[in-house]
């Protein structure tokens, strides 16, 4: 298989990603050091040097809140450097596997978002994003745009960490009730990109270029998602100083921040699960997973 160049290495996904894309050959994980997304000469430049037949870019700017008061940044990470890699890809005959957010989405939708709903991003960071998929969409290249949501993982800085630190720390926690989403684990959305980089490099693999949304099967609240957290937490023998009984539900309007949130994040994978032949996983299985392996570095 063509070198696979994964952006973003020290990030959430991009760590996964070196563990899950590692058998298909010659991997070539870049840092913000060897190729930086906010300058378009530091992108062409890696590209030259390393010459991938598959990118996989993980790599984008986060920081949903900031990124109100940030927008060049955002918007240079997350619209502008797509496109250049998706122009690249096109002019080199390379795919892109591009990620995406729910948060292109306004979340009024009473039901789970399919790929063809509208989008209304209600923040920055959520326009960013959408502006980044229409750069590749309008490149031409080979590509495949996962929309994902709440990831995590046992590597970086995440809700779960964050609830899991709060946890330790406090005998009570205050967390919005009225957001509807799927956590979903990075090294999940790693998996499945390896089943997708398998199919599309194949020498007769039909052209699936196109938007896909992933994410794990089930939907819970943030304040759900925390109290899951606490439970295994609890019964993997955390010490922890917080009771359920002291988790707090309280609305979006109690907890205002920066950058406006969908009050529904749910996504439809039914079209990825169909085109991929992929069995997704519930969303309490990963998070067990990483709980256990905090579990582990911590004992």
């Amino acid at each position: 298989m063509s070198a696979v160049l994964i952006t973003g290495a020290n990030g959430q996904v991009g760590f996964e990603l070196q563990r899950s894309l590692a058998p298909l050959g010659k991997i070539i994980a870049v840092t913000r050091a060897e190729m930086n997304l906010s300058d378009e000469t530091s992108i062409l430049s890696a590209l030259r040097e390393y010459k991938p037949g598959i990118i996989v870019n993980p790599a984008a700017y986060t920081a949903v809140d900031r990124a109100e008061s940030e927008k060049e940044q955002a918007m240079a990470v997350n619209a502008t450097a797509p496109g250049v890699l998706a122009r690249w890809a096109a002019d080199n005959g390379a795919h892109l596997v591009h990620y995406s957010t729910d948060y292109v989405f306004d979340g009024m939708k009473a039901d789970p978002y399919v790929e063809s709903d509208p989008v209304n991003p209600q923040s920055v960071y959520g326009e960013s994003k959408w502006l980044g998929e229409e750069a590749v969409r309008s490149a031409g290249a080979h590509h495949v745009i996962l929309r994902t949501s709440w990831v995590y993982g046992h590597h970086g800085n995440n809700f779960l960490k964050t609830i899991l630190r709060l946890a330790q720390e406090r005998s009570a926690l205050n967390v919005v009730a009225d957001q509807i989403g799927v956590p979903t684990s990075a090294a999940l959305i790693a998996d499945v990109t390896r089943r997708i980089v398998e199919v599309v490099s194949g020498s007769n693999a039909p052209d699936l270029s196109g938007t896909y949304h992933l994410s794990a099967v089930g939907n819970t609240s943030w304040h759900g998602y925390a109290a899951h957290i606490v439970r295994e937490a609890s019964a993997r023998n955390f010490k922890l100083a917080l009771t359920l009984d002291a988790l707090k539900a309280i609305s979006t309007a109690e907890y205002p921040t920066p950058a406006k949130r969908p009050p529904n994040s749910r996504l439809d994978c039914t079209k990825l699960a169909d085109s991929f032949e992929l069995r997704l996983p519930a969303w309490q299985e990963g998070v067990t997973e990483v709980l256990e392996k905090l579990s582990l570095a911590s004992s």
